[in-house]
């Protein structure tokens, strides 16, 4: 292990050394109060409102400076060792309005202005991407962009419309050649340990050796939950090992057989590989929280974690996904149905990390499906989440994967609804058969998101809506049956 040393972060236009920061200091405690740089707000604490956002720089394994909207609230700043940030403060050099600025103020986009900074770093790693790809965003992917900024007073129209204006006006790009250059300069500085007790391995093996060495220390991803536990729980961590710095754990391979997904890919990298395969996912993936929590949390860390409402569970069980367990120099596989012993319970050992999940790729003919049911649209946590792998061979049930999640102390298969359907042919009577078999499947609990009765109703009409989209004699399209208008109407 290397010695101590400082956090070194790109930041106003220059390397930013930080000495002696706590290991769970929030990126937004040190601007507010260290930098007083006052524009980054507080709102919610928890990564949900955005009036916290800002955007981080990094190299992407081609050299290129890659540029992502995240929630400073719950990032902790040595997280930031080797990357430039960007605030509300970056992004009108010399004064003069950035054509995201200027088109809010002209379209009314801004009334108490509280949310407004973050709005404006949504927009600008919006404009940014979409300038250097030569597009321009639909207002459809506009709303997907902003959906992890909530504003009380405007209705959201007049940003959209802002969102739109802003690429008439003469363009206005960051100078990427200075933070490239910054950014390569600080990629020679050795692994970041720090005297508070953060480590950033920058290998698999070094990883492995010091969370051995360590077994009592928490491997942090993207902290879009550990934060949480700081911000609202006040809790103390023990020592954090952080998993972004290893180049191995992040990648997304598509092999002959197996998707890979590193354990630290980030939500946004694994989803959109997961809906490259399967298209139908695509919804999902767009539901699935907000994007800066899915560009800073990791599906590793989803999986791990165990949440019985997490969303990218069900998904993988249905797709008969398979863990990569690793503990020194010992490599294990498991399969991600036999994982979860009880609520937030699993079966890693001391010293164990997961490194990677390993996606067996469908067989020709199978449907996949995936729906999520919320109380908001938009960056919500599910009541009830499902997801499906159906294969017919005619109109006969040959293989069938039903997962659930927010059913039960764990997400899981529902074995009975399983059994109901496999070797049958695929009608209404099968159907309602596997709908009844779901009652000795699930005791789902009452909470503040739904009713225990709400939620098996739930289950049973989302199976229903799998065989009216897939049932061999006349299959109803998705359209006609989704509730959710895809056209941005505001």
């Amino acid at each position: 292990m290397s010695e101590p040393r400082p956090i070194r972060v790109f930041h106003r236009q220059r390397i930013v050394e930080i000495a002696d920061a706590p290991a769970t200091l929030s990126v937004l405690e040190w601007l507010r109060q260290e930098q007083r740089l006052v524009g980054t707000k507080e709102g919610c604490a928890e990564g949900d409102c955005g009036a916290c956002t800002v955007v981080i720089g990094e190299l992407g394994e081609d050299g290129r400076l890659k540029l992502e909207t995240v929630n400073a609230c719950i990032r902790f700043l040595p997280t930031l060792d080797g990357r430039a940030l960007f605030t509300v403060e970056d992004v009108a050099p010399g004064g003069v309005l950035h054509p995201v600025q200027q088109a809010l103020v002209a379209h009314h986009g801004s009334q108490c202005g509280f949310c407004t900074p973050g709005f404006v770093m949504s927009l600008w790693a919006a404009y940014e991407r979409h300038q250097a790809a030569g597009t321009r965003p639909t207002r459809q992917e506009l709303a997907d962009e902003l959906a992890g900024n909530l504003c009380r007073c405007t209705g959201y129209r007049p940003i959209l419309d802002a969102g739109l204006a802003m690429f008439d006006a003469p363009p206005l790009r960051l100078d990427t050649a200075p933070v490239v250059a910054a950014l390569q300069q600080m990629r020679a500085a050795p692994p970041l340990h720090t005297a508070s007790g953060f480590h950033a391995p920058r290998t698999v093996d070094e990883l492995a050796a010091l969370h051995e060495a360590r077994p009592d220390a928490r491997l942090l991803g993207g902290g879009t939950d550990i934060g949480l536990w700081v911000t609202k729980q006040l809790r103390l961590l023990p020592e954090l090992i952080w998993t972004g710095d290893v180049p191995e754990l992040r990648r997304v391979e598509r092999r002959e057989d197996t998707l890979v997904i590193g354990a630290a890919a980030s939500l946004e990298d694994a989803w959109a590989a997961l809906a490259a395969e399967h298209p139908q996912l695509a919804e999902l993936w767009r539901r699935f929280a907000s994007p800066p929590v899915r560009h800073a949390g990791t599906m590793g860390g989803n999986v791990a974690n165990g949440s019985p409402i997490g969303d990218s569970a069900p998904v993988l069980l249905a797709l008969d996904a398979r863990l990569v367990l690793r503990r020194g120099e010992r490599v294990r596989e498991l399969a991600l149905a036999d994982f979860y012993v009880d609520y937030l319970k699993n079966r890693l050992e001391p010293g164990e990390f997961v490194q990677a999940i390993v996606v067996p790729h469908a067989a020709p003919g199978t449907v996949v499906r995936g729906w999520k049911i919320s109380k908001r649209h938009d960056s919500d946590i599910s009541a009830v989440c499902a997801a499906f792998a159906l294969r017919l061979d005619g109109d006969t049930v040959q293989q069938v994967r039903l997962a659930y999640g927010g059913m039960a102390a764990t997400v899981k298969r529902a074995a009975a609804a399983e059994a109901a359907l496999q070797g049958r042919r695929w009608d209404e009577t099968a159907l309602r058969a596997a709908q009844a078999a779901l009652d000795a499947d699930y005791t789902p609990l009452s909470d503040l998101r739904a009713s225990a009765a709400y939620r098996m109703q739930v289950a049973k009409n989302l199976l229903e809506r799998l065989w009216l989209e897939t049932r061999p004699d006349a299959p109803l399209p998705a359209a006609a049956l989704d509730v959710w208008q895809r056209e941005v109407q505001v």
